[in-house]
């Protein structure tokens, strides 16, 4: 039968305390591990605030402060350039779902917006939600139609 006071810890597993102050002899005499001089060195007096750097301007008020906000009611647009859509061949009907097929756009959640950059040399349909002004004139220069949307994954 095992006894309370048979029991012993397992060999390892308890240290000896250190003994500090107690002469230069013992190895941590002298300053007992504490350095010397300065507030962390005197009894008592080790509470000060996080991020209190000794009087130093803190880092947390030498960082810039965050300016400005998000505007959570704002729209994200699938962005494709004209010069993209040269790829379609001439006449064809660019639908949200072809711009997808195409690798153009990675989803259909978003809304489509058709941007100028680069030039189109071949009529062709394009939906999509949304036009550049200066997008829509290249396209019908080109002999192509617009056509504005509500919603880009009903169109088919």
């Amino acid at each position: 039968m095992v006894k309370q006071n048979d029991i012993s810890p397992a060999a390892g597993s308890r240290h000896a305390s250190k003994r500090v102050g107690r002469g230069d002899g013992s190895g941590r005499g002298t300053y007992s591990g504490r350095g010397s001089k300065g507030q962390k060195v005197r009894a008592g007096n080790r509470k000060y605030r996080p991020g209190f750097e000794g009087g130093q301007l803190p880092l947390i008020k030498r960082l810039p402060r965050k300016r400005g906000f998000t505007n959570i009611f704002r729209t994200e647009y699938s962005l494709v350039s004209i010069g993209q859509l040269n790829t379609f061949k001439s006449g064809s009907k660019v639908t949200p779902d072809k711009l997808k097929e195409a690798g153009m756009i990675k989803t259909l959640a978003k809304p489509i917006k058709i941007l100028a950059d680069g030039e189109i040399d071949h009529p062709v349909t394009v939906q999509a939600n949304k036009f550049s002004a200066s997008a829509k004139a290249k396209i019908e220069a080109a002999g192509g139609k617009v056509e504005e949307v509500a919603d880009a994954a009903k169109v088919k």
